[in-house]
Protein backbone atom coordinates (compact mmCIF):
# COMPACT_ATOMS: atom_id res chain seq x y z
CA UNK A 1 0.00 0.00 0.00
CA UNK A 2 1.27 3.11 -0.94
CA UNK A 3 1.89 5.62 1.52
CA UNK A 4 0.67 8.47 -1.03
CA UNK A 5 -3.06 7.17 -2.35
CA UNK A 6 -2.21 8.89 -5.80
CA UNK A 7 -4.18 8.74 -8.63
CA UNK A 8 -4.58 10.21 -11.93
CA UNK A 9 -6.16 10.47 -14.89
CA UNK A 10 -4.93 8.41 -18.75
CA UNK A 11 -2.48 10.50 -20.36
CA UNK A 12 -4.40 12.84 -22.75
CA UNK A 13 -7.66 13.76 -20.89
CA UNK A 14 -8.68 16.95 -20.82
CA UNK A 15 -7.63 19.11 -17.76
CA UNK A 16 -10.38 19.46 -15.57
CA UNK A 17 -11.92 16.02 -15.70
CA UNK A 18 -14.04 15.03 -13.24
CA UNK A 19 -13.56 11.22 -13.07
CA UNK A 20 -14.05 8.27 -10.73
CA UNK A 21 -11.28 5.66 -10.63
CA UNK A 22 -11.86 2.69 -9.25
CA UNK A 23 -8.95 1.68 -7.09
CA UNK A 24 -10.49 4.38 -4.61
CA UNK A 25 -11.53 3.51 -1.64
CA UNK A 26 -14.61 5.33 -1.09
CA UNK A 27 -15.84 5.94 2.43
CA UNK A 28 -19.36 7.25 2.69
CA UNK A 29 -19.97 10.71 1.48
CA UNK A 30 -21.00 13.11 4.42
CA UNK A 31 -21.89 17.03 4.16
CA UNK A 32 -21.88 19.04 6.94
CA UNK A 33 -22.71 22.63 7.06
CA UNK A 34 -21.81 25.23 9.77
CA UNK A 35 -23.03 28.84 9.22
CA UNK A 36 -22.34 31.86 11.98
CA UNK A 37 -22.38 35.83 12.37
CA UNK A 38 -21.60 36.66 16.36
CA UNK A 39 -23.94 35.20 18.28
CA UNK A 40 -26.01 33.86 15.82
CA UNK A 41 -25.03 29.82 15.02
CA UNK A 42 -26.69 27.40 12.57
CA UNK A 43 -25.08 23.39 12.18
CA UNK A 44 -26.77 21.07 9.85
CA UNK A 45 -25.48 17.44 9.06
CA UNK A 46 -26.15 14.97 6.38
CA UNK A 47 -27.31 18.01 3.62
CA UNK A 48 -27.38 17.72 0.28
CA UNK A 49 -25.12 19.81 -1.61
CA UNK A 50 -27.88 22.00 -3.70
CA UNK A 51 -29.20 23.16 0.14
CA UNK A 52 -26.01 25.36 0.69
CA UNK A 53 -27.19 27.66 -2.00
CA UNK A 54 -29.45 29.83 0.30
CA UNK A 55 -26.73 30.42 2.88
CA UNK A 56 -24.14 31.85 0.00
CA UNK A 57 -26.95 34.81 -0.09
CA UNK A 58 -26.64 35.51 3.99
CA UNK A 59 -23.40 38.06 5.12
CA UNK A 60 -22.49 35.52 7.12
CA UNK A 61 -19.35 33.05 7.14
CA UNK A 62 -20.33 29.53 5.83
CA UNK A 63 -18.60 26.30 6.48
CA UNK A 64 -19.16 23.57 4.31
CA UNK A 65 -17.35 20.21 5.08
CA UNK A 66 -17.42 16.97 2.76
CA UNK A 67 -16.39 14.13 4.51
CA UNK A 68 -15.43 10.52 2.36
CA UNK A 69 -15.39 10.36 -1.14
CA UNK A 70 -16.90 13.04 -3.28
CA UNK A 71 -17.95 11.52 -6.58
CA UNK A 72 -18.26 14.21 -9.43
CA UNK A 73 -21.89 15.19 -9.44
CA UNK A 74 -21.08 16.83 -5.86
CA UNK A 75 -18.20 18.27 -6.86
CA UNK A 76 -19.77 19.67 -9.84
CA UNK A 77 -22.34 21.00 -8.17
CA UNK A 78 -20.45 22.88 -5.20
CA UNK A 79 -18.18 24.09 -8.08
CA UNK A 80 -21.32 25.32 -10.23
CA UNK A 81 -22.61 26.80 -6.62
CA UNK A 82 -19.00 28.13 -5.21
CA UNK A 83 -17.42 28.75 -8.68
CA UNK A 84 -14.82 26.38 -7.76
CA UNK A 85 -12.19 26.06 -10.37
CA UNK A 86 -12.16 22.49 -12.41
CA UNK A 87 -8.57 22.27 -11.88
CA UNK A 88 -8.82 22.16 -8.28
CA UNK A 89 -12.06 20.35 -8.62
CA UNK A 90 -9.80 17.57 -10.32
CA UNK A 91 -7.06 18.22 -7.50
CA UNK A 92 -9.55 17.32 -4.72
CA UNK A 93 -10.64 13.96 -6.67
CA UNK A 94 -7.37 12.80 -7.38
CA UNK A 95 -5.97 12.78 -4.06
CA UNK A 96 -1.96 12.27 -3.45
CA UNK A 97 -1.05 15.98 -4.47
CA UNK A 98 1.51 17.73 -2.86
CA UNK A 99 1.15 19.99 -0.59
CA UNK A 100 0.71 23.72 -2.47
CA UNK A 101 -1.46 27.09 -2.88
CA UNK A 102 -3.12 28.36 -5.53
CA UNK A 103 -5.04 31.33 -6.23
CA UNK A 104 -7.93 31.65 -8.45
CA UNK A 105 -9.10 35.55 -8.86
CA UNK A 106 -10.76 36.26 -5.38
CA UNK A 107 -10.34 32.28 -4.11
CA UNK A 108 -7.98 30.39 -2.33
CA UNK A 109 -7.59 26.88 -3.15
CA UNK A 110 -4.98 24.85 -0.21
CA UNK A 111 -3.99 21.28 -0.62
CA UNK A 112 -2.40 19.82 2.49
CA UNK A 113 -1.44 16.29 3.80
CA UNK A 114 -2.79 15.05 7.09
CA UNK A 115 -0.64 12.22 8.74
CA UNK A 116 -1.30 9.75 10.58
CA UNK A 117 -0.14 6.61 12.30
CA UNK A 118 -1.73 3.45 10.67
CA UNK A 119 0.08 0.59 13.12
CA UNK A 120 3.80 1.01 13.39
CA UNK A 121 3.32 2.48 9.49
CA UNK A 122 2.88 6.12 9.23
CA UNK A 123 0.42 7.30 6.23
CA UNK A 124 -1.26 11.12 4.76
CA UNK A 125 -4.81 11.57 3.76
CA UNK A 126 -5.24 14.80 1.11
CA UNK A 127 -6.98 17.85 2.55
CA UNK A 128 -8.63 20.41 0.59
CA UNK A 129 -9.42 23.77 1.16
CA UNK A 130 -11.24 26.33 -0.84
CA UNK A 131 -11.48 29.89 1.05
CA UNK A 132 -13.14 32.78 -0.58
CA UNK A 133 -15.47 35.86 0.32
CA UNK A 134 -17.96 34.79 3.23
CA UNK A 135 -17.21 30.68 2.92
CA UNK A 136 -14.86 27.84 3.46
CA UNK A 137 -15.06 24.43 1.65
CA UNK A 138 -13.26 21.60 2.99
CA UNK A 139 -12.85 18.22 1.43
CA UNK A 140 -11.06 14.97 3.53
CA UNK A 141 -11.86 11.90 1.90
CA UNK A 142 -10.74 9.64 5.00
CA UNK A 143 -13.17 7.93 7.36
CA UNK A 144 -13.17 9.96 10.16
CA UNK A 145 -13.72 13.67 10.35
CA UNK A 146 -10.36 15.28 11.93
CA UNK A 147 -11.76 18.58 11.99
CA UNK A 148 -14.40 17.78 14.84
CA UNK A 149 -11.75 19.60 17.93
CA UNK A 150 -12.95 22.83 15.51
CA UNK A 151 -16.30 22.03 15.11
CA UNK A 152 -16.79 22.22 19.11
CA UNK A 153 -14.82 25.11 19.31
CA UNK A 154 -17.36 26.94 17.42
CA UNK A 155 -20.49 25.76 18.82
CA UNK A 156 -19.19 27.70 21.94
CA UNK A 157 -21.03 30.79 22.44
CA UNK A 158 -18.29 32.54 23.61
CA UNK A 159 -15.96 31.56 20.93
CA UNK A 160 -13.62 33.84 18.98
CA UNK A 161 -13.82 32.37 16.08
CA UNK A 162 -17.22 33.81 15.40
CA UNK A 163 -16.44 36.89 15.52
CA UNK A 164 -13.64 36.80 12.56
CA UNK A 165 -13.54 36.50 9.13
CA UNK A 166 -13.59 33.46 6.67
CA UNK A 167 -9.58 34.03 6.61
CA UNK A 168 -9.47 32.85 10.62
CA UNK A 169 -11.55 30.10 9.76
CA UNK A 170 -8.82 28.79 7.03
CA UNK A 171 -6.13 29.38 9.63
CA UNK A 172 -7.65 27.27 12.14
CA UNK A 173 -8.72 24.54 9.50
CA UNK A 174 -4.72 24.81 8.78
CA UNK A 175 -3.14 24.84 11.99
CA UNK A 176 -5.01 21.46 13.01
CA UNK A 177 -3.47 19.94 9.89
CA UNK A 178 -0.03 21.65 11.09
CA UNK A 179 -0.20 20.56 14.46
CA UNK A 180 -0.96 17.03 13.84
CA UNK A 181 3.06 16.54 13.44
CA UNK A 182 3.53 17.11 16.88
CA UNK A 183 1.75 13.92 18.53
CA UNK A 184 3.40 11.86 14.81
CA UNK A 185 6.67 12.85 16.20
CA UNK A 186 6.07 12.21 19.99
CA UNK A 187 4.82 8.59 18.94
CA UNK A 188 8.57 8.73 17.05
CA UNK A 189 10.44 9.76 19.99
CA UNK A 190 8.83 7.21 21.58
CA UNK A 191 10.32 4.57 19.55
CA UNK A 192 13.61 6.13 19.20
CA UNK A 193 14.01 5.74 22.70
CA UNK A 194 13.00 2.50 22.92
CA UNK A 195 15.41 1.35 19.72
CA UNK A 196 18.05 2.74 21.97
CA UNK A 197 17.42 0.57 24.62
CA UNK A 198 17.25 -2.06 22.64
CA UNK A 199 20.57 -1.34 20.90
CA UNK A 200 22.39 -0.94 24.23
CA UNK A 201 20.78 -4.51 25.21
CA UNK A 202 20.70 -7.09 22.49
CA UNK A 203 20.74 -5.57 18.79
CA UNK A 204 19.09 -8.47 16.79
CA UNK A 205 17.92 -8.92 13.34
CA UNK A 206 14.08 -7.42 14.43
CA UNK A 207 16.08 -4.37 15.39
CA UNK A 208 17.58 -3.40 12.31
CA UNK A 209 13.93 -3.80 10.87
CA UNK A 210 12.45 -0.80 13.51
CA UNK A 211 15.48 1.45 12.35
CA UNK A 212 14.35 1.29 8.88
CA UNK A 213 11.14 1.63 9.16
CA UNK A 214 11.75 4.18 11.38
CA UNK A 215 14.07 5.90 8.52
CA UNK A 216 11.78 5.46 5.79
CA UNK A 217 8.39 6.95 7.93
CA UNK A 218 10.28 9.93 9.04
CA UNK A 219 11.74 10.40 5.13
CA UNK A 220 7.95 10.43 4.27
CA UNK A 221 7.12 12.74 6.98
CA UNK A 222 9.72 15.50 5.69
CA UNK A 223 7.94 15.65 2.03
CA UNK A 224 4.63 16.37 4.10
CA UNK A 225 5.97 18.48 6.38
CA UNK A 226 8.32 20.74 4.34
CA UNK A 227 6.17 21.69 1.21
CA UNK A 228 3.18 22.90 4.50
CA UNK A 229 5.59 25.21 5.49
CA UNK A 230 6.06 26.82 2.08
CA UNK A 231 1.98 27.18 1.93
CA UNK A 232 2.31 29.13 4.80
CA UNK A 233 4.82 31.35 3.74
CA UNK A 234 2.61 32.27 0.42
CA UNK A 235 0.12 32.78 2.62
CA UNK A 236 1.56 35.21 4.80
CA UNK A 237 3.43 37.36 1.56
CA UNK A 238 0.01 37.61 0.20
CA UNK A 239 -1.36 41.06 -0.03
CA UNK A 240 -4.87 40.21 -0.35
CA UNK A 241 -8.00 42.25 1.25
CA UNK A 242 -9.30 38.29 2.29
CA UNK A 243 -6.45 37.87 4.60
CA UNK A 244 -6.66 40.38 7.04
CA UNK A 245 -3.14 41.58 8.67
CA UNK A 246 -4.79 40.70 11.98
CA UNK A 247 -4.80 36.60 10.63
CA UNK A 248 -1.38 36.83 9.79
CA UNK A 249 0.03 37.21 13.10
CA UNK A 250 -1.46 33.75 13.75
CA UNK A 251 -0.56 32.40 10.74
CA UNK A 252 2.97 32.98 12.04
CA UNK A 253 2.13 31.28 15.19
CA UNK A 254 1.30 28.56 12.64
CA UNK A 255 4.83 29.00 10.94
CA UNK A 256 6.79 29.07 14.28
CA UNK A 257 4.83 25.22 15.10
CA UNK A 258 5.58 24.17 11.62
CA UNK A 259 9.14 25.49 12.28
CA UNK A 260 9.34 23.52 15.43
CA UNK A 261 8.00 20.76 13.75
CA UNK A 262 10.93 20.55 11.10
CA UNK A 263 13.47 21.07 13.88
CA UNK A 264 12.04 17.81 15.76
CA UNK A 265 11.71 16.03 12.57
CA UNK A 266 15.37 16.60 11.55
CA UNK A 267 16.73 16.01 14.77
CA UNK A 268 15.05 12.58 14.71
CA UNK A 269 16.57 11.62 11.33
CA UNK A 270 19.71 12.35 12.39
CA UNK A 271 19.84 10.03 15.49
CA UNK A 272 17.92 7.78 13.27
CA UNK A 273 20.90 7.77 11.07
CA UNK A 274 23.29 7.49 14.05
CA UNK A 275 21.36 4.62 15.18
CA UNK A 276 21.85 2.76 12.42
CA UNK A 277 25.65 3.21 12.71
CA UNK A 278 25.51 2.33 16.23
CA UNK A 279 23.88 -1.26 15.28
CA UNK A 280 26.28 -1.94 12.67
CA UNK A 281 28.73 -1.19 15.17
CA UNK A 282 27.59 -3.39 17.79
CA UNK A 283 27.26 -5.66 15.64
CA UNK A 284 30.89 -5.57 14.52
CA UNK A 285 31.86 -5.70 18.18
CA UNK A 286 29.47 -9.19 18.56
CA UNK A 287 31.36 -10.45 16.56
CA UNK A 288 34.84 -9.69 17.52
CA UNK A 289 33.88 -10.83 20.60
CA UNK A 290 32.50 -14.26 19.65
CA UNK A 291 35.95 -14.64 17.27
CA UNK A 292 37.84 -13.45 20.40
CA UNK A 293 36.04 -16.19 22.31
CA UNK A 294 36.44 -19.08 20.14
CA UNK A 295 40.40 -18.21 19.16
CA UNK A 296 41.19 -18.45 23.29
CA UNK A 297 39.33 -21.83 23.65
CA UNK A 298 41.35 -23.46 20.12
CA UNK A 299 44.30 -21.65 21.62
CA UNK A 300 43.87 -24.02 24.83
CA UNK A 301 43.20 -26.77 22.94
CA UNK A 302 46.50 -26.58 20.81
CA UNK A 303 48.48 -27.91 22.99
CA UNK A 304 46.43 -30.86 24.95
CA UNK A 305 45.49 -31.85 21.11
CA UNK A 306 49.42 -32.29 20.58
CA UNK A 307 49.59 -34.13 23.52
CA UNK A 308 46.64 -36.04 22.99
CA UNK A 309 48.38 -37.42 19.99
CA UNK A 310 51.60 -37.47 20.64
CA UNK A 311 50.42 -40.29 23.40
CA UNK A 312 48.11 -41.76 21.15
CA UNK A 313 50.35 -43.21 18.58
CA UNK A 314 50.84 -46.88 20.78
CA UNK A 315 53.83 -47.80 19.01
CA UNK A 316 54.92 -51.40 20.67
CA UNK A 317 57.35 -51.97 22.58
CA UNK A 318 58.35 -55.66 21.98
CA UNK A 319 61.94 -57.23 21.97
CA UNK A 320 64.39 -56.36 20.99
CA UNK A 321 63.36 -52.68 22.35
CA UNK A 322 64.19 -49.93 21.04
CA UNK A 323 66.34 -46.77 22.61
CA UNK A 324 63.65 -44.49 20.08
CA UNK A 325 60.96 -46.00 22.05
CA UNK A 326 58.28 -43.86 24.74
CA UNK A 327 59.85 -44.67 27.34
CA UNK A 328 56.36 -43.42 29.31
CA UNK A 329 54.12 -46.04 28.40
CA UNK A 330 55.33 -48.55 30.71
CA UNK A 331 54.96 -46.29 33.67
CA UNK A 332 52.33 -47.09 36.29
CA UNK A 333 51.37 -43.72 36.24
CA UNK A 334 51.61 -42.25 32.99
CA UNK A 335 48.38 -41.98 32.26
CA UNK A 336 47.49 -40.09 35.06
CA UNK A 337 50.62 -37.58 34.73
CA UNK A 338 49.55 -36.99 31.19
CA UNK A 339 46.14 -35.44 32.09
CA UNK A 340 47.46 -33.59 34.67
CA UNK A 341 49.79 -32.18 32.69
CA UNK A 342 47.45 -31.37 30.29
CA UNK A 343 45.11 -29.61 32.78
CA UNK A 344 47.80 -27.78 34.23
CA UNK A 345 48.61 -26.39 30.29
CA UNK A 346 45.14 -26.09 30.06
CA UNK A 347 44.66 -23.81 33.20
CA UNK A 348 48.38 -22.07 32.57
CA UNK A 349 47.06 -20.81 29.58
CA UNK A 350 43.62 -19.45 30.70
CA UNK A 351 45.53 -17.72 33.29
CA UNK A 352 48.06 -16.17 30.78
CA UNK A 353 45.02 -14.83 28.54
CA UNK A 354 43.50 -13.56 31.69
CA UNK A 355 46.92 -12.02 32.67
CA UNK A 356 47.26 -10.24 28.68
CA UNK A 357 43.36 -9.43 29.03
CA UNK A 358 42.23 -10.87 26.45
CA UNK A 359 39.27 -12.07 27.32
Amino acid sequence: MAKFPKRYHAPGTSPGTLAEHKEAIRYPLRIRLIDYAGQAFEEREDIAAADCRPYLERPSITWIHVQGHPDADTLSMLGELFDLHPLALEDVLNTGQRPKLERYGDQFFITLSLPNLNGGDCRAEQISLFMGEGYVVSFHAGAFDPFEPVRQRLRHPNSRNRSRQADFLLYVLVDRVIDQGFPILENFGEQIEAIEMALLDSPNRRTLNRIHQLKRNLLFLRRVFWPQREVIIRLLNEDHPLIQEETKIYLRDCYDHSIQIMDLLEAYRDLGAGMLDVYLSSASNRLNEIIRLLTVISTIFIPLTFLAGLYGMNFGRREPISPWAMPELDWYYSYPVVLLVMVGVAVGMVLYFKYKRWF
